[in-house]
């Protein structure tokens, strides 16, 4: 009986501490993640560990919802969008996961990533409300990283 309640006490510390499970409530991150997938996702103990590439949850600067987005700047690195290719440090960004025919002749103006911030950006570029609307993020308010996708509700051909 004592072996259960550490097992079970050991899993309500993992879950609460270092774990999360989060639902997709957008196709923002389209085709990677679709609306309804499940995620595995790691709590944030260190927001200065955030890299390009990381798919992050936070909370929202528009409205306050519990958002997910790809990072795609981080703190002192250039970012701009040339022709819906994105680039960072003056380099094109190869994102085979993004569309760019859906969103052909997208530009925007070159953005240098302030300190103590990151740059996010949904891969379902042509309806994602990310960074490019409301400025950078800051690393503190990063809530995880995701890890695995646990269920997925995209519809396979």
């Amino acid at each position: 009986m004592a072996a259960v309640v550490v097992v079970v006490a050991g899993v309500v510390i993992v879950r609460t501490e270092f774990l999360n499970t989060v639902t997709v409530s957008s196709d923002s991150m389209a085709p990677t993640l679709c609306t309804g997938d499940v995620l595995l996702v790691a709590r944030q103990s260190d927001p200065g560990s955030v890299e390009d590439g990381d798919i992050v949850t936070f909370t929202s600067p528009q409205d306050g919802a519990q958002t997910i987005k790809r990072v795609v700047g981080t703190a002192g690195q250039t970012v701009a969008i040339k022709d819906a290719e994105l680039f960072v440090d003056g380099r094109r960004v190869d994102e085979p996961y993004v569309d760019h025919a859906s969103i052909d002749g997208v530009f925007t103006p070159t953005y240098t990533v302030p300190d103590g911030t990151v740059f996010v950006m949904g891969d379902h570029r042509e309806t994602s409300i990310d960074s490019r609307l409301y400025g950078p993020i800051p690393t503190a308010v990063i809530d995880g990283t995701l890890l695995w996708k646990l269920w997925s509700k995209c519809e396979t051909p």
